[in-house]
């Protein structure tokens, strides 16, 4: 099996990065192939946590080739600030190459993204404020997107750059009421990060596929989650890209049949950064079981609390349906080892009715209340468990109704945050 896709199942923050370093070890490459900075993958080493936001979780192997493909975009800045934060703490980081088609986060468009979010009085997105939003935005208007292969050549960046900037500026002025930006000293600091990246840009989608045609096992990483998949997930609270499996072939440049696994990452509970529905949600003031202590529960890139629940069986059967997920990562059962009863949702009751389909409408959403099987707590400590007979018997029943409910068979669990805190029931290579 040499082409693995790792999706998120709920809102992001499942855990993608330890099971993409996880796995990382056998594959030639590791590949983005969507989202921005607005992503944070943690991995723990050792006693060390490394946390990314643009680089590939499989940078941490010495000799391997991360990609940034062309569904990504960049702000070259935060790239070449991770790479030399890395570079400080010892790691080899020659393997990034990046793909000449991908977008790039001009300095307006952060500013745009902040001052459209705040200029709302109803209907925030929650957005990180990195401007990815505003990124895929241009990418899609067509007109003011500025592309790798753009920024590296000084005469097309230059008389590009220039009459964005003009345009951009105009709705900075005229209707935020804000400063504008110099063109000048975007055309200077972004030449300076033209020079630094030539050297990592190329053809990616020849560099996959020539990789998988001699039999390399690649690794495709998505960021977010597929609640948040600009077509499947809780519109118009999402991301502006396609996180869920699909969006690994528009995003990387290789075709479905170039697909053998896709892993769904679920955690043992429910998170959420941000606005927009959460059926399972706790009330405030029982959010502590999950999100602190062994949850840490703060996202990566903004530090926010995230909104915690019970594990919702409705959305995973959804998820692992739109993904076609062939392998599930269950995360973080370690952070339910203390708690004495818990929940799953199997359905939601909507007026007199019980729905077992995720629905679109937001307005049917939010009236619908989750219908619930409550199921005895191990109250054992299962960091140590490294194999499927070490969990006690309540938490692989648990565990079972997981996998029934979503409809795919578990092949990983997650018993704390390092590399070897790791169960593993089926290899997914």
């Amino acid at each position: 099996m040499p082409s693995v896709v790792v999706v998120g199942l709920q809102w992001g923050d499942e855990g993608k990065g330890k099971v993409t370093d996880y796995l990382a070890s056998e594959a030639g490459l590791v590949v983005r192939y969507q989202g921005g900075n607005n992503a944070g993958h943690t991995v723990v080493v050792g006693d060390q946590e490394f946390k990314l936001h643009l680089v590939p979780s499989g940078i941490l192997y010495p000799g391997k080739l991360c990609v940034l493909g062309n569904g990504v975009v960049i702000n070259p800045g935060v790239l070449l600030k991770e790479l030399a934060g890395l570079k400080e703490r010892g790691v080899d980081v020659s393997g990034i190459r990046i793909s000449d088609r991908a977008h790039v986060i001009m300095p307006y468009h952060p500013c745009l993204d902040q001052l459209d979010e705040a200029s709302r009085e109803v209907g925030k997105i929650g957005t990180t404020g990195r401007g990815i939003g505003p990124a895929y935005v241009d990418k899609y208007a067509r007109y003011d997107a500025i592309r790798i292969c753009d920024l590296i050549d000084p005469d097309i960046f230059k008389e590009r750059i220039t009459e964005i900037v003009r345009i951009k500026n105009m709705v900075i002025e005229k209707i935020y009421g804000k400063k504008g930006f110099d063109v000048a000293a975007i055309i200077d600091e972004y030449s300076r990060y033209a020079e630094e990246i030539r050297p990592m840009v190329t053809d990616t989608s020849v560099l996959v596929d020539r990789a998988i045609r001699n039999g390399e096992k690649v690794l495709f990483e998505g960021a977010q989650g597929t609640l948040l998949d600009i077509d499947h997930g809780t519109y118009p609270f999402v991301s502006s890209s396609s996180p869920s499996a699909g969006g690994a072939c528009t995003g990387a440049g290789v075709g479905p049949t170039r697909i053998d696994k896709v892993v769904g990452i679920i955690k043992a509970y429910s998170t959420r950064v941000g606005e927009g529905p959460f059926p399972t949600e706790l009330p405030e003031e029982q959010v502590s079981l999950l999100r602190d202590g062994r949850g840490r529960e703060y996202g990566v890139t903004t530090g926010r609390p995230r909104r915690c629940g019970w594990f919702d069986g409705v959305i995973a059967e959804y998820s692992v349906r739109v993904n076609g997920v062939s392998d599930l990562a269950v995360m973080k059962l370690d952070v339910l080892d203390q708690i004495e009863t818990l929940k799953i949702c199997t359905g939601y009751r909507y007026r007199n009715s019980i729905l077992k389909e995720f629905p679109a409408s937001l307005k049917v959403l939010a009236e619908c209340r989750p219908v619930y099987e409550e199921y005895s707590g191990w109250l054992k400590d299962t960091t140590g468990c490294r194999e499927w007979s070490d969990l006690p018997q309540q938490a692989q029943d648990y565990l079972k109704r997981i996998s029934e409910l979503a409809g795919a068979p578990i092949s990983m669990v997650s018993v704390g945050w390092k590399r070897d805190e790791t169960i593993t029931i089926q290899p997914i290579w």
